[in-house]
């Protein structure tokens, strides 16, 4: 009888102790992440936009039930990430999940708001059938209203989120100028890198003209990008007055370009090198190439038929060399197409820093040059290394704190338009963006943009350790659970022992 009042004791502190646990913790949320990356750590900068709402955010994720397992993890990654949002927010952060699956209605406002079904095969009763399924947000707060069409998987989703609540929230937006009317690409050719800047700034193109020459001042970062014609003096003139204030800018330079349909290169003078002459930036009139390339489509004779085949080009490098900065965190590679080297040949009063260099195996080809794309490259082709192609001028001088990002190439973040419209890499997206994010001091979304993750599949490991790892995950819990109940076994035994004893008191 006295054992079982000890053990409804227990019981009742054990459930108590349950109870007040759940009650304290209720508006926190905790998770151990060993990950190598850390997939599952919300950034500084996520946390701070989290800590800093001051009314609330409303969030209806519209996902599909009964998915597939690999799809299914997608969702429940989503809610354990929105949880979290929530307990940082303070329960500023409001979320709600609806299957449009289920219900016509719900169906309807999903696609009504841009988010459109996707087609999954499905198995079921032996049979491979098509399923449509939903992957999709909207985040609403106060009368702005951001739509998430397809909720990204891995380290993605949090920058998408974030990014998508900073947005809808933000007050002010920085204001960013590009330059314009020196035959640079046209706005609507940035059509990538303005999704991107659109989320936290006000991007406006200024046509700089003479009856204006501060119209620059009203700007905290300026764009000067692929320049084309002749820039008057007195341009160059509002943009040191400008820089002389403490602006911040990022100028993108063609000192080569090439024709690929007349398969030759020329160089351009824009008078842009000769100012940045000025500030101690060399930006050679050659071209840098590198044995790390992307290749080309050219049409060959193959015994009387025409054929298009790749063959590499090492006017394209593929830049994969990255500086350890902000700027260029988490890049894996961009390919940058006729970029010429850097050099720097300033004083002390200005700090340089390289952010991205060609490959070990480099070299460089004079601006005017015929494009041989049936050459034979050898290494004696690349007898140079680590060329600059992009870097950063912090002033020392406290009267003039500029700072300014140069790239040896003016339009790798350039998709076109019309039907000559391309979409860009990733990274070539990211460090232009990232660059802007770093002269405009932003919140830290920079080192969110392109946080990574890194997988590790199975069929990647050798067979040895995949069968050690196979048959380790398979007999742990089972080893575990014998050794437990070996452990119960022998406390058991040693407790009989004891009561057997003479003068024993329980």
């Amino acid at each position: 009888m006295r054992t079982k009042k000890n053990l409804i004791y227990q019981l009742v502190i054990i459930t108590s102790i349950i109870i007040v646990a759940n009650i304290l913790f209720s508006s926190m949320f905790l998770r151990l992440d060993l990950t190598g990356d850390n997939r599952y750590t919300l950034s500084k900068a996520t946390k701070d936009i989290l800590r800093n709402l001051e009314h609330p955010v409303t969030i209806t994720a519209y996902f599909s039930k009964d998915l597939p397992p690999h799809i299914a993890k997608n969702r429940q990654d989503f809610k354990e990430m929105l949880e979290e949002f929530t307990a940082l927010s303070k329960r500023n952060v409001v979320y709600e999940f609806q299957n449009p699956n289920e219900n016509e209605e719900i169906e309807r406002a999903a696609m009504q708001k841009g988010i459109q079904p996707f087609l999954i095969n499905v198995r079921e009763k032996d049979q491979v059938k098509q399923q449509k399924a939903f992957m999709g947000a909207v985040i609403q707060y106060e009368d702005k209203e951001e739509i998430l069409p397809f909720i990204p998987i891995g380290t993605a989703m949090e920058y998408s989120l974030a990014s998508s609540i900073k947005k809808v929230t933000v007050r002010e937006r920085k204001p960013v100028a590009f330059i314009q009317g020196h035959g640079e690409p046209s706005m609507e050719m940035y059509r990538q890198v303005l999704q991107e800047l659109n989320i936290l700034y006000d991007v406006t193109p200024v046509i700089m003209d003479d009856e204006n020459p501060d119209a620059l001042m009203a700007y905290q970062t300026i764009v000067l990008a692929g320049p084309a014609d002749s820039i008057p003096e007195t341009h160059f003139e509002q943009i040191d007055r400008f820089l002389n204030r403490g602006g911040k800018m990022l100028v993108a330079i063609n000192r080569v370009e090439g024709d690929l349909s007349q398969a030759r290169g020329y160089e351009t003078t824009t008078g842009l090198e000769t100012w940045l002459m000025g500030k101690g930036i060399s930006v050679e009139n050659v071209f840098a190439i590198d044995a790390a390339c992307a290749n080309v489509m050219v049409q060959q004779d193959m015994g009387g038929f025409r054929m298009q085949s790749q063959v590499m080009f090492p006017y394209f490098p593929n830049i994969t060399n990255f500086q350890e900065h902000p700027v260029t965190k988490g890049l894996d590679g961009l390919i940058l197409q006729f970029a010429s080297p850097i050099s720097f040949l300033g004083d002390s009063t200005i700090t340089c820093t390289t952010l991205m260099t060609t490959s070990e195996n480099s070299g460089t080809q004079p601006a005017q040059t015929y494009f041989d794309v049936q050459k034979q490259w050898t290494k004696k082709d690349f007898t140079l290394q680590y060329l600059p192609v992009a870097v950063l001028l912090e002033s020392r001088v406290s009267t003039q704190p500029f700072k300014m990002i140069v790239f040896g190439n003016g339009n790798f973040a350039v998709n076109g338009e019309g039907r000559n419209a391309q979409r860009l890499q990733p990274d070539n997206v990211n460090v232009f963006v990232n660059a802007i994010d770093y002269l405009s001091d932003d919140t830290g979304l920079i080192s969110l943009r392109t946080k990574t993750v890194n997988n590790r599949p199975i069929e990647q490991v050798e067979d040895g350790k995949k069968a050690f790892l196979k048959y380790f995950n398979f007999s742990l819990p089972l080893l575990l659970i014998i050794g437990y109940g070996f452990f119960r076994a022998q406390r058991r035994k040693i407790l009989r022992l004891k009561r057997m004893q003479k003068g024993f008191v329980d």
